[in-house]
């Protein structure tokens, strides 16, 4: 599988060596969005509306996409969004991803539901890796997680905000994806038609998540440690005294992810958010739910001009970086690809992923003419240009 993962020429070559590797219910567990899955064809048509305009007669030879987020230099402006279950997919995935964020130097945000502790983590990465925290229905269990992360030295915590209840993903329900996981004559044949996936999860079984053996009675085992993880979480009665808590505890560098709405975004800033992930949870929980794209500028114009601004969900090329950049996005997060990675060739398709979007990064950046990431803004938008020449985008 390696000899064909180096063979992938963007990142749905990658996509499909994964679903040819996975048995139906775990590629779309990764794949699907909710509902109609409407928000995952939005998050895609946002980038295409956007077209950049090149420069000529540039000097071009060296081009830097080094980026700068929360006083750390990262080799380009792409980061690894968190994915809960990612050893479903692959083996000690999440510790795959980590090593592979640490050696490209980029950020890894580790879910809160991932199955390596972020104690294994912060050694695996200790530069790279960001801890992600959902609300819980007993704060203490949030207040113990933000100690645990900067115990071990994380630099970056990201509060995430849009699981406010348990979405209804339809491909999820037809398939049966539920725990416990039942073994039903067709399910037994799809794994047989997918041996590679097949013997890790005989081996390994449905992965823990290992964050929260803490908090289950002691010996529990994994099973009783996922009861306790959907007893606690999702949290509907959070409000904003939860961030503002969490705020006086964290002394590090915090995000708060999943922000759409101007309002939200100028009050958790209130609050002491040091930046703001954009971001619709990639299509996976309200399906009319806008592209976090078409909100950048707004979240922007709220936010101030010192505020980090991130976003992820639909990201799939490198042009697609440079676009969010020039909106005001610093960095551009993914989870999917780099999952997709993990089933298609371990470590291997996740470096390649990377590889992949970093080579088209570098490659739009030399058509355009420019030379630097941090020249990137939005004179560089089509619109812009035809708006200060008094033209109509329309």
């Amino acid at each position: 599988m390696t000899r064909s993962i180096d063979r992938a020429v963007n990142l749905e070559d990658i996509r499909l060596l994964a679903k040819r590797r996975l048995p139906r219910i775990a590629f779309d567990f990764i794949d699907g969005g909710v509902n109609g899955e409407e928000c995952l064809d939005r998050n895609r048509q946002a980038f295409r509306r956007h077209t950049l305009v090149p420069r000529y007669l540039v000097n071009i030879e060296q081009r830097d996409q080094s980026t700068e987020l929360f006083g750390r230099r990262y080799a380009s402006p792409l980061g690894i969004s968190p994915a809960g279950l990612a050893g479903l997919m692959w083996p000690d995935a999440d510790r795959l991803l980590a090593e592979a964020a640490a050696e490209a130097n980029i950020p890894f945000m580790m879910s809160a539901a991932a199955c390596i502790s972020i104690e294994e983590a912060a050694r695996i990465a200790p530069s790279t890796t960001w801890f992600q925290v959902y609300g819980t229905r007993n704060p203490d269990i949030v207040d113990d997680q933000v100690r645990r992360a900067a115990d071990c030295g994380v630099q970056v915590l990201v509060l995430t905000v849009d699981v406010p209840i348990v979405p209804r993903r339809e491909r999820n329900v037809r398939n049966g994806f539920r725990r416990p996981m039942k073994f039903t004559p067709a399910r037994v044949i799809e794994g047989l038609a997918h041996p590679a996936w097949l013997m890790g999860f005989l081996k390994n079984g449905v992965p823990p998540l290992a964050n929260w053996f803490a908090y289950a009675p002691p010996g529990a085992d994994k099973n009783a440690v996922a009861d306790v993880f959907g007893a606690n979480t999702p949290a509907p009665g959070q409000e904003w005294p939860a961030l503002e808590r969490i705020r006086r505890l964290w002394k590090g560098h915090l995000i708060v992810k999943g922000i759409l709405h101007p309002s939200d975004a100028r009050r958790a800033v209130e609050a002491g958010a040091d930046g703001l992930m954009v971001s619709n949870h990639g299509g996976r929980q309200l399906d009319c739910a806008p592209s976090p794209l078409e909100m950048i500028g707004t979240i922007r114009a709220a936010s101030g001009e010192d505020v980090t601004l991130l976003m992820d969900s639909g990201v799939r090329r490198g042009s697609d970086v440079l676009i969010a950049r020039c909106l005001g996005a610093q960095a551009c997060f993914f989870a999917r690809p780099t999952l997709f990675g993990a089933a298609a060739a371990g470590k291997a398709g996740i470096a390649r992923v990377i590889e992949i979007v970093r080579g088209e990064i570098d490659l739009v950046m030399g058509q355009l003419g420019c030379a630097e990431m941090s020249a990137m803004d939005s004179s560089w938008l089509t619109r812009t240009i035809l708006d200060e020449a008094g033209e109509t985008t329309a």
